[in-house]
Order: structure tokens, then C-alpha cells, then sequence
């Protein structure tokens, strides 16, 4: 209840502006984002775009993508810089207050921001985290510089997990720092993010589902697909086929893929394999018919149990 002199406080999203506008925090008039409404913004965005009703428009998965990478850029910064301004050059060293200021600084990519969140900040960015923003990136890169061709599925799968990423990274480490007015501001939209993510992961659940009786049989080589992260990858001994996304990899172009993953993911290693002495044997990998990381090769399409001892995810 109001004090009998004060007016009563406005309710509703339209009560919040009011509040926010006499307060002088809001102007039409003018262009005004915050960094973390800024990248709450994007993410409005990238979800209109991934649910947007009918038949899907490229463009859609076009933008979704680049709002997706800014709001990841946005977000990551605003918590760096309240660790400490300089962190978000390229280079810390030669930081000045007044390129900060003038917004003319060089700064850091997404994936050098999230090490610096982990290493310097003390902020939990997990393995699996880390490579979705990576693949993220990738992504934004190839198309914005180079042109992308990908499944619409794959690229869907792949955002949810950086939406799921930046939603927990929001609710946990910038939402609890900003005034009530702040976090007052971007409710509806926050909001409208959760739905939009709800209805992403229902898609990728509901095709999973459809799916079940093409990889029925199949769980003992059925791993997890390096493009879209589903369980949904056939190994056949010499090619490799996504049901979800319909990526088709020869074991060289996989291994590649994998090699490099595994500079950056402890839990993964690519190695001879002792029963078929092909560089096809790789420690760490996730397959339908176990419930944690395995020891799989893609030359022999099987599981192989007489790992090396220090095999990542295998008993000592």
C-alpha cells in the first residue's frame, strides 16, 4: 500500500516504462541500450527469428545467427568490464581510459572473452559451453565473410545451445548486479526469450522422437553429430550420417574435426586404434547405448574396450 504522500507506484510492463521515463532512463526520442539490454535485445531477435510461424525463411536462420553472435559479444563484455575495463581489449596492456570511453578500442573475440570470464573473473564456462559459443563463431564468421550452407536443423540445435548458455548466464551473473529498474526494463523480454527457447527445444525433441525408429538398432554406433551435438550420428566404418541434420563425413574429414576439438577438450583424444591400427579411435566419445563417454572407433564402427589406462572417460 502507497503512504498517504506518495502516489501510488504503476504496475504493468506500461507502469514499468512510466516509472522508467520519469526517472529519465527511458526517452523515445532517443537511441538508448545498455549493454545488457542491449544484448537482451539481440536475443528478442534470435528467437523471433527461430519461431517465426510457416514455412522457414533462410534469412531468418541468416539473422538468427548474426543476432545470436552479437548478443553473445554484448553479454560476455558487460560482465568482463565489471571485472575490469581494460580486460575487453585485445591486448590489456596498451588499454587507455579514453579509447574505453570513445568506444575506439580493439577488442576481444567471444572466445577470448569467455577464457578471460573463466580464468580472470572466476565465471563457471563450461567445456560444452565453451565449444557451443566456438561453434557459434564459426558459424557467424563463415557466413558473414564467406557464405554459410547448412541445415536449417543444425543451425537451430546449435543456437539453442548457445540460448541455453546465455539465459543461465543472465539469470546467474548479470541479473543479480542490476537495479530493480534494470531488470524491470527487460522483463517481458526476458520472457519472451524463455518461450522462444521452450519452443526450440520442443522442435529438436519432437524431431528426436521422429527419428527413434530410423537409429532403432543402431544405438551401439550411433554417436553424438560433431555439426548439430544430437545423438544422431550412424558410423558405418567409413562414412558417418546424421539423421538429424543430414551432415555426411568421410572418418578423415571427422577426425580432423575431432583432432582440433580435442586441443581445447580435455575429455577428448584421437589415437590409433588396437584392433584396426587406423587413427580412428576416439577416447571421450558420447554413443546412444551408453550413459557416459566412451572409448569409439569410427574405422571399426564399435566400441573398444582395451583402452590405453589413462584413456579420458574410462576407468583407471
Amino acid at each position: 500500500m502507497a503512504m498517504p504522500d506518495q502516489d501510488p507506484a504503476p504496475t504493468g510492463e506500461s507502469g514499468v516504462i512510466e516509472m522508467l521515463r520519469a526517472a529519465g532512463e527511458v526517452d523515445p526520442n532517443r537511441l538508448d541500450f545498455p549493454p545488457v539490454r542491449n544484448g537482451v535485445d539481440y536475443l528478442v531477435s534470435v528467437v523471433d527469428h527461430l519461431t517465426a510461424e510457416g514455412d522457414r525463411d533462410p534469412r531468418d536462420l541468416k539473422y538468427a545467427v548474426l543476432h545470436l553472435q552479437a548478443a553473445a559479444e554484448v553479454l560476455l563484455k558487460a560482465r568482463l568490464v565489471r571485472e575490469h575495463w581494460s580486460l575487453v581489449f585485445t591486448d590489456p596492456g596498451k588499454a587507455t581510459r579514453e579509447t574505453f570511453e570513445t568506444s575506439t578500442l580493439t577488442s576481444c573475440g567471444v572466445p577470448a572473452t569467455a577464457e578471460r570470464l573463466r580464468n580472470i573473473a572466476g565465471v563457471d564456462v563450461t567445456t560444452a559451453d565453451d565449444k557451443a559459443l566456438k561453434d557459434l563463431a564459426h558459424d557467424r564468421n563463415a557466413l558473414q565473410h564467406f557464405g554459410l550452407t547448412r541445415d536449417a536443423a543444425a543451425v537451430e540445435a546449435r543456437a539453442g545451445r548457445v540460448l541455453d548458455f546465455l539465459v543461465r548466464f543472465l539469470d546467474d551473473v548479470l541479473l543479480p548486479d542490476l537495479s530493480m529498474e534494470e531488470v524491470a526494463a527487460i522483463a517481458s523480454d526476458m520472457n519472451r526469450i524463455r518461450d522462444g527457447l521452450s519452443t526450440i527445444h520442443a522442435f529438436v525433441t519432437e524431431r528426436m522422437r521422429r527419428l527413434k525408429h530410423e537409429l532403432a538398432g543402431h544405438e551401439d554406433r550411433t554417436v553424438a553429430c560433431p555439426t548439430c551435438g544430437q545423438l544422431a550420428m550412424v558410423a558405418d566404418g567409413s562414412t558417418n550420417r546424421c539423421h538429424f541434420c543430414n551432415t555426411d563425413e568421410s572418418n578423415t574429414v571427422l577426425m580432423v574435426g575431432l583432432l582440433i576439438q580435442s586441443l581445447n577438450d580435455p575429455g577428448v583424444r584421437v589415437r590409433a586404434c588396437p584392433q584396426c591400427q587406423k587413427e580412428t579411435l576416439v577416447d571421450g566419445a558420447r554413443l546412444a547405448s551408453e550413459p557416459g563417454p566412451v572409448s569409439f572407433c569410427f574405422g571399426c564402427a564399435t566400441r573398444i574396450t582395451d583402452t590405453a589406462p589413462d584413456a579420458p572417460g574410462e576407468p583407471q
